[in-house]
């Protein structure tokens, strides 16, 4: 496998796919939650922090049009570009100023604008990789939501098992265009799940572990570390 994988998880993550759910509406997200193991109750939740972050982001002067926004079970996920770290950094306060929010993954990169053809070249690898976990039938792919920025593609959601979780982030990796797959997806265990998939091996890591993050003691599940 070329693309590295990245499946991390924090203590405490509910399932949900904030931005879609954000799109249609509270109706069309208790409709998507119907299909998705979460509840119509963290459906509405989280698409309530999506909009207020993304509100709040746009009240501000310049620097966010090329921020986007997914939340799942109350943690914000950031990313695309901004023009100065400064922005970055307010950017995160805002989402930490939404009451529902419960932590902050912060991918934002301190970049110049993309401008219009890179960014339709990531919406593009958006829908490959939607398609690639819609034909597989080891995914229920209404569990993912995918955002991708720069050739790297961010899964969100909820997993049914661990086998789905790395199902979904191998077959995202293998999709044109890919470069890396980080993937913060909880699996419907009692135990926050935090993995590692890099070159074919698959290893736990302890609960809490995190962008940056040192995993510690992993135990091995097939491969060789």
């Amino acid at each position: 496998m070329s693309s590295r994988i990245l499946v991390l998880a924090t203590l405490g993550l509910l399932p949900l796919t904030g931005c879609a759910a954000a799109a249609v509406g509270a109706a069309g997200a208790a409709g998507v939650a119907a299909a998705q193991e979460r509840t119509m109750g963290e459906a509405f939740d989280d698409a309530t922090t999506s909009s207020e972050v993304k509100a709040r982001l746009l009240s501000e002067r310049g620097g966010y049009g090329e921020v986007d926004v997914e939340v799942s079970g109350g943690l914000v996920l950031l990313s695309g570009r901004v023009n100065t770290p400064e922005q970055r950094v307010k950017a995160e306060d805002i989402a930490w100023s939404v009451e529902r929010t419960r932590d902050v993954a912060n991918e934002i990169r301190i970049e110049p604008p993309g401008g219009f053809v890179k960014n339709v070249s990531d919406e593009i690898t958006t829908a490959r990789v939607r398609a690639a976990l819609f034909g597989s039938s080891s995914v229920k792919s209404y569990n993912f939501n995918i955002e991708t920025y720069d050739g790297v593609v961010y899964l969100m959601g909820i997993a049914r098992s661990r086998g789905e979780l790395q199902a979904a982030a191998e077959k995202a990796s293998y999709v044109g265009g890919v470069k890396q797959v980080v993937s913060f997806v909880r699996v419907r265990d009692p135990r926050p799940q935090a993995a590692r998939l890099e070159g074919g091996a698959y290893q736990d890591a302890p609960a809490g572990a995190y962008a940056g993050e040192q995993a510690g003691e992993r135990d091995l599940l097939g491969g060789a570390y």
